[in-house]
């Protein structure tokens, strides 16, 4: 199979009666491509950014349809967007208790395990502990070295010249994923308590370096519900098929 890497030789490009069929997209910009006159039967895509844009299918934007089916499967998340103080703490309360059911209920030997090299249960909780680390104690609360040492970050974050050194080098236990995850969600928990309309409102340096945005800590808290709610939906497709796939070699 060949594989293209960093390439824009696509942009632009035009293919007539090609063959893509059985073809992975990951990490690539399909912004704006047109499709004619195709089989897209099976076709999955997956963006983490969708309802910040449009998809067509056959002329309808298909865009509000699925945010309003994820908002059904996932009772809470139409909370992310949520403008007051009272819908942050709904909202963070109702994704939290997605999480304990779905880690709860999430067999031992799936802990560590990798479907078509997507994170596994553990990395992904060590990610939400970044999450949290960058949007609460990094950008919201301004410490200056917000990190903990086994937070998980994106990829790509080294070839941007992130330091890399911050974090540990070997994998830690389940056992110390859940503590410090138990911790960074009762950070969360504590400043929405005390947050006050006025501190939401207050405006905030963008974590990540070459980011003009400014956000408010209101903003810095619905990234972290996004993504909250994003890897709940990552994780909760991933046991499935893993569960699957244990059924059918049974």
């Amino acid at each position: 199979m060949t594989t293209y890497s960093g390439t824009e030789e696509f942009a632009g490009a035009r293919f007539i009666k090609a063959n893509f069929t059985g073809a992975t997209f990951r990490f690539s910009d399909v912004s704006g491509v047109r499709m004619r006159a195709v089989d897209v039967n099976g076709l999955d895509i997956d963006s983490h950014d969708l309802f910040f844009g449009t998809l067509y299918v056959n002329g309808v934007d298909v865009v509000p349809l699925v945010e309003a089916e994820l908002n059904r499967q996932f009772p809470g998340r139409e909370l992310q967007n949520a403008q007051t103080l009272d819908g942050l703490r709904e909202g963070w309360l109702a994704v939290q208790s997605a999480w304990e059911t779905t880690v709860a209920g999430a067999p031992p030997d799936a802990v560590h395990a990798q479907v078509d090299g997507e994170w596994s249960l553990a990395q992904t909780l060590r990610h939400l502990i970044l999450a949290t680390d960058t949007w609460l104690r990094g950008a919201i609360l301004r410490v200056p070295q917000p990190f903990h040492e086994i937070g998980q970050i994106f990829t790509g974050a080294e070839d941007m010249g992130f330091d890399m050194s911050i974090f540990r080098a070997d994998p830690p236990e389940f056992s110390e994923i859940r503590i410090v995850r138990a911790e960074r969600q009762q950070m969360v928990t504590d400043f929405l308590a005390t947050a006050t309309p006025e501190l939401l409102s207050q405006e905030r340096e963008a974590p990540w370096a070459g980011d003009d945005w400014r956000p408010t800590v209101g903003d810095c808290i619905r990234v972290i519900l996004e993504e909250e709610w994003a890897h709940l939906r990552y994780i909760r497709r991933d046991l499935a098929l893993l569960a699957s796939a244990t059924a059918d070699s049974t």
